[in-house]
């Protein structure tokens, strides 16, 4: 199913950066590829997103491993018949499947993606994937508003 697919290009995608980051830049290191508006910087972070729950680990996995459980099924019950709420749900895959490994791996996700002229908490590829996924589902309901009931 390219639903899968989709998700696991994001998995490798996320995975790889941070390998990148990991093996080429010291953790606090701030690269400017735009001075004052884009870096790329080194950070690890040990909850969510914006930082909350720090040092929850074992409520990430549980919560993590049934969210993609869930998805899991979902893509398997729409399949190709709700295009667009497939490929939301393959994107947030992907995105909990890659912030997962660096989890259970390490016991924390690596960020990187820093932009300083908002002063926006660091993020990753997976987190762009959720984030994006995320959005996708809420225009489906905006979209197709039957749904939302």
């Amino acid at each position: 199913m390219i639903y899968y697919l989709i998700a696991l290009v994001v998995v490798v995608l996320d995975q790889f950066t941070k390998y990148l980051i990991v093996h080429n830049m010291e953790q606090g290191e701030s690269i400017p590829l735009i001075p004052d508006v884009f870096h790329l910087t080194s950070h690890r972070n040990l909850g969510a997103a914006f930082g909350i729950l720090q040092n929850q680990r074992l409520v990430f996995i549980i919560i993590t491993l049934a969210v993609v459980a869930g998805i899991v099924v979902s893509l398997v019950r729409i399949g190709r018949t709700q295009p667009r709420v497939s490929l939301a749900l393959s994107l947030v895959l992907g995105g909990a499947v890659g912030n997962f490994i660096d989890r259970v791996t390490t016991g924390e996700v690596v960020d990187f993606l820093d932009f300083t002229l908002i002063h926006f908490p660091i993020f990753n590829v997976a987190d762009v994937a959720i984030t994006v996924g995320v959005g996708l589902l809420l225009l489906d309901l905006l979209l197709d508003p039957r749904r939302a009931r």
